[in-house]
Protein backbone atom coordinates (compact mmCIF):
# COMPACT_ATOMS: atom_id res chain seq x y z
CA UNK A 1 0.00 0.00 0.00
CA UNK A 2 1.23 3.72 -0.61
CA UNK A 3 0.55 4.80 3.22
CA UNK A 4 2.91 5.32 6.06
CA UNK A 5 0.93 4.19 9.41
CA UNK A 6 2.88 5.90 12.33
CA UNK A 7 3.24 3.53 15.52
CA UNK A 8 1.95 0.11 15.75
CA UNK A 9 -0.94 -1.80 15.92
CA UNK A 10 -2.16 -2.24 19.47
CA UNK A 11 -5.39 -4.52 19.23
CA UNK A 12 -7.93 -5.76 16.62
CA UNK A 13 -11.79 -5.35 17.86
CA UNK A 14 -13.26 -7.74 16.19
CA UNK A 15 -16.64 -6.18 15.24
CA UNK A 16 -15.13 -3.39 13.34
CA UNK A 17 -15.40 -6.33 10.68
CA UNK A 18 -18.69 -6.17 10.77
CA UNK A 19 -19.80 -9.66 9.77
CA UNK A 20 -23.64 -9.84 10.65
CA UNK A 21 -23.43 -13.71 9.36
CA UNK A 22 -20.46 -14.36 11.75
CA UNK A 23 -20.89 -14.90 15.08
CA UNK A 24 -18.47 -12.61 16.85
CA UNK A 25 -17.93 -14.97 19.54
CA UNK A 26 -16.40 -16.91 16.95
CA UNK A 27 -14.17 -14.65 15.91
CA UNK A 28 -12.72 -13.38 18.99
CA UNK A 29 -11.70 -17.01 19.75
CA UNK A 30 -9.99 -17.19 16.59
CA UNK A 31 -7.96 -13.95 16.83
CA UNK A 32 -5.41 -14.82 13.98
CA UNK A 33 -8.53 -15.60 11.57
CA UNK A 34 -9.73 -11.71 11.94
CA UNK A 35 -6.39 -10.33 11.45
CA UNK A 36 -6.00 -12.34 8.39
CA UNK A 37 -9.68 -11.21 6.89
CA UNK A 38 -8.12 -7.42 7.95
CA UNK A 39 -4.76 -8.21 6.24
CA UNK A 40 -7.09 -8.71 3.21
CA UNK A 41 -9.29 -6.36 2.98
CA UNK A 42 -6.27 -3.50 3.46
CA UNK A 43 -4.65 -5.23 0.52
CA UNK A 44 -7.22 -4.38 -1.35
CA UNK A 45 -6.76 -1.32 -4.29
CA UNK A 46 -10.08 0.04 -2.69
CA UNK A 47 -9.51 0.25 0.62
CA UNK A 48 -6.01 1.38 -0.09
CA UNK A 49 -7.79 4.63 -2.14
CA UNK A 50 -10.32 4.59 0.60
CA UNK A 51 -7.79 4.71 3.85
CA UNK A 52 -5.65 7.26 1.76
CA UNK A 53 -8.06 9.69 1.39
CA UNK A 54 -9.11 9.30 4.74
CA UNK A 55 -5.93 10.32 6.07
CA UNK A 56 -5.17 13.06 3.93
CA UNK A 57 -8.70 14.81 4.82
CA UNK A 58 -7.76 14.24 8.26
CA UNK A 59 -4.30 15.85 8.03
CA UNK A 60 -5.58 18.59 6.31
CA UNK A 61 -8.34 19.61 8.84
CA UNK A 62 -11.10 18.69 6.53
CA UNK A 63 -14.19 16.90 8.58
CA UNK A 64 -14.68 13.29 7.99
CA UNK A 65 -17.22 12.28 4.91
CA UNK A 66 -17.82 8.76 4.98
CA UNK A 67 -20.31 7.82 2.13
CA UNK A 68 -23.07 6.28 3.17
CA UNK A 69 -22.65 7.97 6.62
CA UNK A 70 -25.71 10.63 7.05
CA UNK A 71 -24.78 11.01 10.55
CA UNK A 72 -23.64 13.99 11.89
CA UNK A 73 -20.11 14.67 13.37
CA UNK A 74 -21.22 15.28 16.75
CA UNK A 75 -22.84 12.15 16.51
CA UNK A 76 -19.73 10.27 15.16
CA UNK A 77 -17.83 12.01 17.57
CA UNK A 78 -19.91 10.76 20.33
CA UNK A 79 -20.14 7.01 19.18
CA UNK A 80 -15.91 7.05 18.84
CA UNK A 81 -15.22 3.43 17.61
CA UNK A 82 -12.53 1.94 19.53
CA UNK A 83 -8.88 3.07 18.49
CA UNK A 84 -6.40 1.08 16.99
CA UNK A 85 -3.88 3.46 16.46
CA UNK A 86 -2.28 5.72 18.81
CA UNK A 87 -4.26 8.84 20.30
CA UNK A 88 -4.88 11.17 17.52
CA UNK A 89 -5.06 9.31 14.42
CA UNK A 90 -7.47 8.73 12.95
CA UNK A 91 -9.35 4.99 13.14
CA UNK A 92 -9.62 3.12 10.02
CA UNK A 93 -13.36 1.96 8.64
CA UNK A 94 -14.66 -0.81 8.44
CA UNK A 95 -15.66 -2.39 4.78
CA UNK A 96 -19.23 -2.49 5.59
CA UNK A 97 -20.10 1.18 6.47
CA UNK A 98 -23.54 1.70 6.77
CA UNK A 99 -25.92 5.03 8.42
CA UNK A 100 -24.19 4.27 12.11
CA UNK A 101 -20.74 4.73 13.22
CA UNK A 102 -21.15 2.20 15.76
CA UNK A 103 -20.64 -1.02 15.24
CA UNK A 104 -23.25 -2.97 17.76
CA UNK A 105 -25.35 -1.48 14.98
CA UNK A 106 -24.25 -2.15 11.99
CA UNK A 107 -23.94 -5.48 13.01
CA UNK A 108 -27.66 -5.94 12.25
CA UNK A 109 -27.27 -4.56 8.83
CA UNK A 110 -28.61 -6.34 6.11
CA UNK A 111 -28.04 -4.23 2.95
CA UNK A 112 -25.08 -5.03 0.56
CA UNK A 113 -21.61 -3.22 1.01
CA UNK A 114 -21.05 0.62 -1.03
CA UNK A 115 -16.97 -0.74 -0.87
CA UNK A 116 -17.49 -4.00 -3.10
CA UNK A 117 -16.27 -5.63 -0.51
CA UNK A 118 -15.22 -9.63 -1.47
CA UNK A 119 -16.29 -10.60 2.30
CA UNK A 120 -19.80 -11.32 0.66
CA UNK A 121 -22.73 -12.00 2.88
CA UNK A 122 -24.01 -15.46 2.18
CA UNK A 123 -27.22 -15.87 0.97
CA UNK A 124 -29.59 -18.60 1.76
CA UNK A 125 -28.34 -21.89 2.04
CA UNK A 126 -29.04 -24.06 -1.30
CA UNK A 127 -31.25 -27.03 -0.31
CA UNK A 128 -30.24 -30.16 -1.80
CA UNK A 129 -32.89 -32.72 -3.05
CA UNK A 130 -32.33 -35.54 -1.38
CA UNK A 131 -33.61 -38.10 -3.58
CA UNK A 132 -36.15 -40.83 -2.87
CA UNK A 133 -34.86 -43.41 -1.28
CA UNK A 134 -38.13 -45.69 0.07
CA UNK A 135 -40.37 -47.44 -2.55
CA UNK A 136 -43.74 -49.28 -0.71
CA UNK A 137 -43.50 -51.48 -3.91
CA UNK A 138 -39.19 -51.93 -4.23
CA UNK A 139 -37.28 -49.43 -6.61
CA UNK A 140 -37.87 -49.28 -9.72
CA UNK A 141 -35.63 -51.02 -12.05
CA UNK A 142 -33.52 -48.30 -14.34
CA UNK A 143 -34.36 -47.63 -17.93
CA UNK A 144 -31.23 -49.67 -19.54
CA UNK A 145 -31.62 -52.84 -17.43
CA UNK A 146 -35.24 -52.68 -17.89
CA UNK A 147 -34.89 -53.06 -21.85
CA UNK A 148 -32.12 -55.48 -21.40
CA UNK A 149 -34.60 -57.91 -19.19
CA UNK A 150 -37.85 -57.23 -21.78
CA UNK A 151 -35.17 -57.93 -25.01
CA UNK A 152 -34.67 -61.03 -23.64
CA UNK A 153 -38.10 -61.80 -22.31
CA UNK A 154 -39.41 -61.06 -25.97
CA UNK A 155 -36.47 -63.67 -27.26
CA UNK A 156 -38.04 -66.51 -24.78
CA UNK A 157 -41.63 -65.74 -25.33
CA UNK A 158 -40.96 -65.39 -28.98
CA UNK A 159 -43.16 -68.03 -31.23
CA UNK A 160 -45.59 -68.18 -28.15
CA UNK A 161 -48.11 -66.46 -28.80
CA UNK A 162 -50.83 -68.00 -26.04
CA UNK A 163 -47.77 -67.66 -23.27
CA UNK A 164 -45.97 -70.52 -21.70
CA UNK A 165 -47.08 -73.55 -19.98
CA UNK A 166 -45.59 -74.82 -16.60
CA UNK A 167 -43.23 -77.29 -18.09
CA UNK A 168 -41.48 -74.55 -20.74
CA UNK A 169 -40.95 -72.12 -17.62
CA UNK A 170 -37.62 -72.99 -16.05
CA UNK A 171 -35.85 -71.00 -18.97
CA UNK A 172 -37.30 -68.02 -17.89
CA UNK A 173 -36.84 -68.29 -14.11
CA UNK A 174 -33.00 -69.53 -14.66
CA UNK A 175 -32.18 -67.19 -17.44
CA UNK A 176 -34.47 -64.05 -16.64
CA UNK A 177 -35.08 -63.89 -13.39
CA UNK A 178 -31.39 -66.35 -12.54
CA UNK A 179 -33.38 -68.36 -9.87
CA UNK A 180 -32.46 -71.47 -9.41
CA UNK A 181 -34.38 -73.72 -11.78
CA UNK A 182 -36.43 -75.68 -9.12
CA UNK A 183 -37.96 -72.32 -8.00
CA UNK A 184 -40.02 -72.20 -11.72
CA UNK A 185 -43.01 -73.81 -10.54
CA UNK A 186 -43.64 -71.60 -7.64
CA UNK A 187 -42.96 -68.43 -9.14
CA UNK A 188 -45.26 -70.01 -12.47
CA UNK A 189 -48.25 -70.19 -9.93
CA UNK A 190 -47.69 -66.90 -8.33
CA UNK A 191 -48.03 -65.27 -11.34
CA UNK A 192 -50.68 -67.62 -12.61
CA UNK A 193 -53.63 -66.48 -10.23
CA UNK A 194 -56.26 -68.07 -11.98
CA UNK A 195 -55.12 -71.33 -12.39
CA UNK A 196 -55.16 -70.90 -16.12
CA UNK A 197 -52.04 -73.04 -16.95
CA UNK A 198 -50.57 -70.44 -19.40
CA UNK A 199 -48.66 -67.33 -18.31
CA UNK A 200 -48.74 -64.92 -21.22
CA UNK A 201 -45.56 -62.40 -21.68
CA UNK A 202 -47.65 -59.29 -20.66
CA UNK A 203 -48.97 -61.36 -17.52
CA UNK A 204 -44.90 -62.15 -16.93
CA UNK A 205 -43.55 -58.37 -17.24
CA UNK A 206 -46.29 -57.07 -15.21
CA UNK A 207 -45.11 -59.04 -11.70
CA UNK A 208 -41.55 -59.16 -13.08
CA UNK A 209 -41.01 -56.02 -14.84
CA UNK A 210 -43.85 -53.70 -13.81
CA UNK A 211 -43.81 -55.35 -10.00
CA UNK A 212 -40.07 -54.20 -9.71
CA UNK A 213 -39.38 -57.45 -8.75
CA UNK A 214 -35.89 -56.92 -11.26
CA UNK A 215 -34.36 -54.81 -8.81
CA UNK A 216 -34.83 -56.69 -5.50
CA UNK A 217 -32.31 -59.17 -4.12
CA UNK A 218 -32.55 -62.95 -4.86
CA UNK A 219 -33.10 -63.01 -0.86
CA UNK A 220 -36.37 -60.83 -0.86
CA UNK A 221 -36.99 -62.36 -4.57
CA UNK A 222 -37.41 -65.54 -3.15
CA UNK A 223 -39.49 -64.46 -0.12
CA UNK A 224 -42.06 -62.94 -1.95
CA UNK A 225 -42.80 -65.90 -4.08
CA UNK A 226 -43.27 -68.50 -1.48
CA UNK A 227 -44.65 -65.80 1.17
CA UNK A 228 -48.89 -66.58 1.06
CA UNK A 229 -49.89 -63.08 0.43
CA UNK A 230 -51.63 -62.43 3.94
CA UNK A 231 -48.76 -63.48 6.02
CA UNK A 232 -45.56 -61.81 6.94
CA UNK A 233 -43.24 -65.34 7.41
CA UNK A 234 -42.47 -68.41 5.52
CA UNK A 235 -43.58 -71.78 7.14
CA UNK A 236 -42.63 -75.53 6.51
CA UNK A 237 -45.45 -75.59 3.44
CA UNK A 238 -44.33 -72.96 1.38
CA UNK A 239 -41.27 -75.01 0.98
CA UNK A 240 -42.64 -78.57 -0.45
CA UNK A 241 -43.53 -77.04 -4.07
CA UNK A 242 -39.41 -76.23 -4.29
CA UNK A 243 -38.61 -79.80 -3.26
CA UNK A 244 -40.75 -81.53 -5.18
CA UNK A 245 -39.42 -80.13 -8.02
CA UNK A 246 -36.21 -80.70 -6.94
CA UNK A 247 -36.64 -84.36 -6.41
CA UNK A 248 -38.36 -84.37 -10.16
CA UNK A 249 -35.35 -82.64 -11.54
CA UNK A 250 -32.27 -83.56 -9.64
CA UNK A 251 -30.34 -86.08 -11.24
CA UNK A 252 -29.01 -87.21 -8.05
CA UNK A 253 -32.39 -87.42 -6.52
CA UNK A 254 -35.16 -89.08 -8.69
CA UNK A 255 -35.37 -91.53 -6.85
CA UNK A 256 -36.58 -89.96 -4.09
CA UNK A 257 -39.82 -88.75 -5.06
CA UNK A 258 -41.93 -91.47 -3.37
CA UNK A 259 -40.20 -90.56 -0.23
CA UNK A 260 -42.58 -87.72 1.50
CA UNK A 261 -39.95 -87.36 4.50
CA UNK A 262 -37.16 -86.24 1.73
CA UNK A 263 -39.68 -83.70 1.54
CA UNK A 264 -39.85 -82.18 4.71
CA UNK A 265 -36.55 -80.45 5.25
CA UNK A 266 -36.74 -79.89 8.46
CA UNK A 267 -32.94 -79.10 8.28
CA UNK A 268 -33.81 -75.55 6.86
CA UNK A 269 -35.79 -74.47 9.62
CA UNK A 270 -33.67 -75.82 12.38
CA UNK A 271 -30.75 -73.58 10.89
CA UNK A 272 -32.33 -70.85 9.32
CA UNK A 273 -35.88 -70.17 12.03
CA UNK A 274 -33.56 -69.24 15.04
CA UNK A 275 -36.58 -68.30 16.91
CA UNK A 276 -38.41 -72.01 16.84
CA UNK A 277 -41.79 -71.16 16.22
CA UNK A 278 -42.19 -71.92 12.20
CA UNK A 279 -42.29 -68.78 10.89
CA UNK A 280 -39.14 -67.97 8.71
CA UNK A 281 -39.11 -64.16 8.70
CA UNK A 282 -37.07 -62.32 5.31
CA UNK A 283 -34.55 -60.93 8.05
CA UNK A 284 -33.84 -64.80 9.08
CA UNK A 285 -33.85 -65.78 5.04
CA UNK A 286 -31.16 -62.80 4.56
CA UNK A 287 -29.45 -63.71 7.76
CA UNK A 288 -28.88 -67.25 6.56
CA UNK A 289 -27.36 -69.67 3.62
CA UNK A 290 -30.09 -71.40 2.34
CA UNK A 291 -30.18 -69.28 -0.88
CA UNK A 292 -26.76 -69.99 -1.28
CA UNK A 293 -27.25 -73.60 -0.54
CA UNK A 294 -30.09 -73.53 -3.70
CA UNK A 295 -27.88 -72.49 -5.99
CA UNK A 296 -25.63 -74.86 -4.93
CA UNK A 297 -28.17 -77.46 -5.67
CA UNK A 298 -29.26 -76.65 -8.83
CA UNK A 299 -25.35 -76.35 -10.36
CA UNK A 300 -24.26 -79.11 -8.80
CA UNK A 301 -25.20 -83.04 -10.19
CA UNK A 302 -23.41 -85.30 -6.61
CA UNK A 303 -26.48 -83.75 -4.69
CA UNK A 304 -23.93 -85.09 -1.79
CA UNK A 305 -21.78 -82.50 -2.36
CA UNK A 306 -24.35 -79.76 -1.56
CA UNK A 307 -23.82 -80.52 2.65
CA UNK A 308 -26.22 -77.71 3.78
CA UNK A 309 -30.03 -78.68 3.26
CA UNK A 310 -29.98 -81.00 0.45
CA UNK A 311 -27.67 -83.85 1.20
CA UNK A 312 -28.71 -87.50 1.01
CA UNK A 313 -26.39 -88.63 3.03
CA UNK A 314 -27.48 -86.62 5.49
CA UNK A 315 -31.14 -87.07 5.47
CA UNK A 316 -30.37 -91.47 5.18
CA UNK A 317 -28.34 -91.27 8.32
CA UNK A 318 -31.23 -89.14 10.13
CA UNK A 319 -34.12 -91.37 8.59
CA UNK A 320 -32.34 -94.80 9.70
CA UNK A 321 -31.69 -93.38 12.98
CA UNK A 322 -35.19 -92.20 13.54
CA UNK A 323 -35.99 -96.18 11.84
CA UNK A 324 -34.16 -97.95 14.78
CA UNK A 325 -35.76 -96.26 17.30
CA UNK A 326 -39.35 -96.57 16.36
CA UNK A 327 -39.18 -100.04 16.43
CA UNK A 328 -43.30 -100.23 15.97
CA UNK A 329 -42.36 -98.14 12.85
CA UNK A 330 -45.68 -95.77 13.38
CA UNK A 331 -43.58 -93.13 12.69
CA UNK A 332 -43.29 -92.01 16.59
CA UNK A 333 -40.82 -92.71 19.28
CA UNK A 334 -41.91 -92.77 22.87
CA UNK A 335 -40.91 -89.96 24.70
CA UNK A 336 -39.52 -92.19 27.55
CA UNK A 337 -36.70 -93.39 25.16
CA UNK A 338 -35.03 -89.40 24.84
CA UNK A 339 -37.66 -87.73 27.38
CA UNK A 340 -34.48 -85.93 29.60
CA UNK A 341 -32.57 -84.91 26.51
CA UNK A 342 -35.94 -82.51 24.89
CA UNK A 343 -35.63 -79.29 25.62
CA UNK A 344 -38.80 -78.37 23.72
CA UNK A 345 -42.37 -79.73 23.72
CA UNK A 346 -43.01 -82.14 21.16
CA UNK A 347 -44.72 -80.88 17.83
CA UNK A 348 -46.22 -84.50 16.93
CA UNK A 349 -50.20 -84.60 17.88
CA UNK A 350 -49.76 -87.49 19.55
CA UNK A 351 -49.14 -86.75 23.47
CA UNK A 352 -46.27 -88.44 24.72
CA UNK A 353 -44.74 -89.54 21.47
CA UNK A 354 -41.74 -87.64 19.39
CA UNK A 355 -42.40 -87.73 15.82
CA UNK A 356 -39.72 -87.09 12.63
CA UNK A 357 -39.23 -83.54 13.09
CA UNK A 358 -38.22 -83.47 16.93
CA UNK A 359 -35.83 -86.02 15.84
CA UNK A 360 -34.00 -84.22 13.04
CA UNK A 361 -33.78 -81.13 15.93
CA UNK A 362 -32.40 -83.51 18.05
CA UNK A 363 -30.11 -85.44 16.52
CA UNK A 364 -28.59 -82.37 14.55
CA UNK A 365 -28.11 -81.03 18.31
CA UNK A 366 -26.67 -84.35 19.80
CA UNK A 367 -24.36 -84.91 17.35
CA UNK A 368 -23.08 -81.21 16.63
CA UNK A 369 -23.33 -79.28 19.96
CA UNK A 370 -20.88 -76.56 18.38
CA UNK A 371 -23.39 -74.93 16.31
CA UNK A 372 -25.04 -71.69 17.88
CA UNK A 373 -28.79 -73.60 17.21
CA UNK A 374 -27.44 -76.44 19.06
CA UNK A 375 -25.90 -74.20 21.59
CA UNK A 376 -29.45 -72.57 21.88
CA UNK A 377 -31.06 -75.83 21.88
CA UNK A 378 -29.35 -77.45 24.71
CA UNK A 379 -29.54 -73.78 26.40
CA UNK A 380 -33.34 -74.07 26.62
CA UNK A 381 -32.95 -77.69 28.08
CA UNK A 382 -31.08 -76.84 31.23
CA UNK A 383 -33.05 -73.11 31.55
CA UNK A 384 -35.74 -75.23 33.45
CA UNK A 385 -37.39 -71.44 35.14
CA UNK A 386 -36.85 -69.81 31.27
CA UNK A 387 -35.20 -66.93 33.09
CA UNK A 388 -32.74 -66.47 30.10
CA UNK A 389 -29.57 -68.17 32.96
CA UNK A 390 -28.07 -70.93 33.92
CA UNK A 391 -27.83 -71.47 37.65
CA UNK A 392 -26.15 -73.91 40.14
CA UNK A 393 -29.38 -75.61 40.63
CA UNK A 394 -29.94 -76.37 37.03
CA UNK A 395 -26.98 -78.02 35.59
CA UNK A 396 -27.08 -80.14 38.96
CA UNK A 397 -29.95 -81.15 38.09
CA UNK A 398 -28.84 -82.88 35.14
CA UNK A 399 -25.60 -83.95 36.48
CA UNK A 400 -27.49 -86.19 38.85
CA UNK A 401 -28.03 -88.55 35.70
CA UNK A 402 -24.37 -88.37 34.95
CA UNK A 403 -23.20 -89.65 38.58
CA UNK A 404 -25.90 -92.61 38.16
CA UNK A 405 -23.98 -93.79 35.01
CA UNK A 406 -20.39 -93.44 36.56
CA UNK A 407 -21.67 -95.76 38.98
CA UNK A 408 -23.40 -98.52 36.64
CA UNK A 409 -19.70 -98.36 34.74
CA UNK A 410 -17.98 -98.75 37.87
CA UNK A 411 -16.37 -95.33 37.69
CA UNK A 412 -14.88 -93.21 40.43
CA UNK A 413 -17.75 -90.87 40.86
CA UNK A 414 -16.81 -86.91 40.43
CA UNK A 415 -18.23 -84.62 42.62
CA UNK A 416 -20.83 -82.01 40.87
CA UNK A 417 -18.46 -79.00 43.11
CA UNK A 418 -15.40 -79.88 41.20
CA UNK A 419 -17.58 -80.50 38.05
CA UNK A 420 -18.82 -77.16 38.55
CA UNK A 421 -15.17 -75.85 38.91
CA UNK A 422 -14.11 -77.17 35.52
CA UNK A 423 -17.02 -75.48 33.86
CA UNK A 424 -16.60 -72.21 35.24
CA UNK A 425 -12.71 -72.17 34.00
CA UNK A 426 -14.29 -73.58 30.43
CA UNK A 427 -16.37 -70.97 29.51
CA UNK A 428 -15.32 -67.91 31.44
CA UNK A 429 -18.62 -66.39 32.27
CA UNK A 430 -18.75 -62.62 33.28
CA UNK A 431 -20.73 -63.63 36.04
CA UNK A 432 -19.22 -66.91 37.69
CA UNK A 433 -23.04 -67.48 39.61
CA UNK A 434 -24.64 -68.11 36.80
CA UNK A 435 -24.11 -68.81 32.79
CA UNK A 436 -25.50 -66.91 30.21
CA UNK A 437 -26.33 -68.20 26.32
CA UNK A 438 -24.12 -65.22 25.33
CA UNK A 439 -21.21 -66.70 27.33
CA UNK A 440 -21.34 -70.43 25.66
CA UNK A 441 -21.64 -68.41 22.17
CA UNK A 442 -18.15 -66.91 23.45
CA UNK A 443 -16.45 -70.22 24.28
CA UNK A 444 -15.08 -72.89 21.89
CA UNK A 445 -15.62 -75.39 24.76
CA UNK A 446 -19.49 -75.00 24.81
CA UNK A 447 -20.13 -78.41 23.43
CA UNK A 448 -18.12 -80.00 26.38
CA UNK A 449 -19.66 -78.38 29.02
CA UNK A 450 -23.69 -79.61 27.27
CA UNK A 451 -21.80 -83.29 26.85
CA UNK A 452 -20.54 -83.13 30.56
CA UNK A 453 -24.58 -82.65 31.62
CA UNK A 454 -26.21 -85.39 28.98
CA UNK A 455 -23.40 -87.51 26.96
CA UNK A 456 -20.85 -88.63 29.15
CA UNK A 457 -19.09 -90.64 26.67
CA UNK A 458 -18.93 -88.12 24.63
CA UNK A 459 -17.33 -86.11 27.30
CA UNK A 460 -14.69 -88.46 27.92
CA UNK A 461 -14.01 -89.29 24.48
CA UNK A 462 -13.25 -85.60 24.37
CA UNK A 463 -10.69 -86.18 26.96
CA UNK A 464 -9.19 -88.81 25.66
CA UNK A 465 -9.13 -87.52 21.80
CA UNK A 466 -7.57 -90.16 19.37
CA UNK A 467 -4.82 -87.51 17.40
CA UNK A 468 -5.85 -88.78 13.96
CA UNK A 469 -8.95 -87.39 14.67
CA UNK A 470 -7.93 -83.93 15.68
CA UNK A 471 -5.39 -83.93 12.76
CA UNK A 472 -8.53 -84.80 10.46
CA UNK A 473 -10.64 -81.98 12.04
CA UNK A 474 -7.36 -79.50 11.34
CA UNK A 475 -7.59 -81.15 7.71
CA UNK A 476 -10.99 -80.50 6.90
CA UNK A 477 -12.12 -77.40 8.90
CA UNK A 478 -14.76 -76.31 6.77
CA UNK A 479 -16.85 -79.42 7.77
CA UNK A 480 -18.97 -79.25 10.76
CA UNK A 481 -19.25 -82.35 13.70
CA UNK A 482 -22.26 -82.95 11.70
CA UNK A 483 -20.96 -83.14 8.57
CA UNK A 484 -18.45 -85.55 10.00
CA UNK A 485 -20.63 -88.19 12.10
CA UNK A 486 -23.24 -88.13 9.17
CA UNK A 487 -20.04 -89.56 6.65
CA UNK A 488 -19.08 -92.08 9.26
CA UNK A 489 -22.88 -93.38 9.56
CA UNK A 490 -23.67 -93.45 6.13
CA UNK A 491 -20.37 -95.38 5.24
CA UNK A 492 -21.21 -97.67 8.06
CA UNK A 493 -24.73 -98.00 7.35
CA UNK A 494 -24.13 -98.70 3.89
CA UNK A 495 -21.87 -101.63 4.48
CA UNK A 496 -24.16 -103.14 7.32
CA UNK A 497 -27.10 -102.97 4.13
CA UNK A 498 -24.76 -104.25 1.19
CA UNK A 499 -23.35 -107.20 4.13
CA UNK A 500 -27.32 -107.43 4.63
CA UNK A 501 -28.13 -108.29 0.97
CA UNK A 502 -24.79 -110.51 0.37
CA UNK A 503 -26.06 -112.73 3.20
CA UNK A 504 -30.08 -112.69 1.95
CA UNK A 505 -28.46 -113.31 -1.45
CA UNK A 506 -26.32 -116.76 -0.41
CA UNK A 507 -29.30 -117.54 1.83
CA UNK A 508 -31.98 -117.73 -1.89
CA UNK A 509 -28.93 -119.20 -3.26
CA UNK A 510 -28.79 -122.36 -0.50
CA UNK A 511 -32.54 -122.51 -0.81
CA UNK A 512 -32.09 -122.86 -4.21
CA UNK A 513 -29.71 -125.98 -3.77
CA UNK A 514 -31.37 -127.69 -1.83
CA UNK A 515 -34.75 -127.45 -3.43
CA UNK A 516 -33.13 -128.62 -7.20
CA UNK A 517 -33.32 -132.10 -5.92
CA UNK A 518 -36.73 -132.16 -5.42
Amino acid sequence: MNMEIAGDVVALDTELLQLPEVSPFALKSNPRFSEELFDQWLSLPETNRLVTSLLNDAKAGVPLNVPGNSSATNAAASNSLPSMFPAGSAPPLSPRSSTSGSPRVMKHRVGPSTLSSPLKLVSEPVRELIPQFYFQNGRPPPNELKEQCLFRINQIFYGHLDGLQIHEFRSVAKEICKLPSFLSTALFRRIDVNFTGIVTRDAFIDYWVNGNMLTMDIETQIYKILKQPDLKYLTQVDFKPVLRELLATHPGLEFLQSTPEFQERYEIFYYMNRSGNGQLTLRELKRGNLITAMQHADEEEDINKVLRYFSYEHFYVIYCKFWELDTDHDFLIDKENLIRYIPRKFTSKVEGKMGYEDFVNFILSEEDKTSEPSLEYWFKCIDLDGNGVLTRNEMQFFYEEQLHRMECMAQEPVLFEDILCQIVDMIGPENESYITLRDLKSCKLSGSVFNILFNLNKFMAFETRDPFLIRQERENPTLTEWDRFAHREYIRLSMEEDVEEASNGSAEVWDESLEAPF
